[in-house]
């Protein structure tokens, strides 16, 4: 018989988890006092639970603080999804970037917000606010949106809409009616854009990666910086590289779950 976990547990398991969460919000290291800030747990308790992190290799000390340990990596790599997902789609991501010499990134969506799983950065264009295992707002990035119009999820009933729709630059959409119409848009044409709207003088390009049934399981695309019009001719690009996924990803499934043969 399975005991039921105690309530003390449970909560330090929470607690610890909001800390990861912290420290994966941000690139700088944080210090205890950043930590308890940020999670609004006591001091004394962030210093012995930062203590047991550190210890288990799910946190490192640095100069300044407190930052993400190897092992969570370790963990991420080992996730069944991303890693069939990222082993996919590598040589293809890998292609794209050469053909565009853009920022190539290949996503997940969870719940309100889209998760990086691969990026191939570009030497030209910084891209500070993709980065493997980082978060991105659903609603105003161009992967995000391209998640949405292809998981058949109106805009009303998704987890962020109690919430609003942030705004993260002047151009970011905020309205569940613009966001509505603007993902028949994307189911129709096959592709979604992200000009400007989740960071300033950057454009996103993006297509979905669909399983058979034609949800989006994942998408991947492109960013730089210049405008709408320049941003367009990567489109058909964009889209040929997800389709040569999700090929991919269909020859990886028939292997390992090959049809019976058929008596004749």
């Amino acid at each position: 018989m399975v005991r039921p976990a105690d309530p003390d547990t449970r909560s330090a398991v929470r607690r610890v988890v909001q800390l990861l969460d912290a420290l994966a919000a941000d690139d700088a290291e944080l210090s205890i006092r950043d930590l308890a800030e940020r999670t609004g747990i006591p001091r004394s308790s962030v210093h012995r639970f930062v203590g047991e992190l550190v210890a288990t290799g799910l946190a490192e000390r640095g100069p300044a603080g407190v930052r993400l340990g190897t092992k969570l990596f370790e963990y991420g790599a080992a996730a069944p999804t991303s890693r069939t997902l990222r082993d996919a789609a590598a040589p293809f991501l890998h292609t794209l970037y050469e053909l565009t010499s853009l920022t190539v990134n290949l996503a997940v969506r969870d719940g309100a917000s889209i998760l990086y799983l691969d990026k191939i950065a570009a030497r030209r264009t910084r891209v500070p606010h993709s980065r493997p295992g980082g978060r991105g707002a659903v609603h105003a990035t161009a992967l995000g949106k391209v998640l949405l119009a292809f998981s058949g999820t109106a805009p009303t009933d998704l987890a962020f809409a109690d919430r609003g729709l942030p705004a993260l630059t002047e151009h970011t959409i905020t309205s569940a009616a613009r966001l509505s119409a603007e993902l028949a848009a994307v189911r129709r044409a096959g592709v979604a854009y992200d000009v400007e709207e989740s960071h300033q003088g950057l454009f996103c390009v993006a297509a979905p990666i669909r399983d058979p049934a034609g949800a989006a399981v994942a998408a991947v695309s492109v960013t730089g910086a210049t405008a709408l019009t320049q941003a367009e001719r990567y489109s058909t690009t964009v889209m040929a590289t997800a389709r040569a996924i999700e090929h991919e990803l269909t020859r990886r499934r028939r292997r390992r779950h090959p049809r019976p043969a058929t008596r004749s």
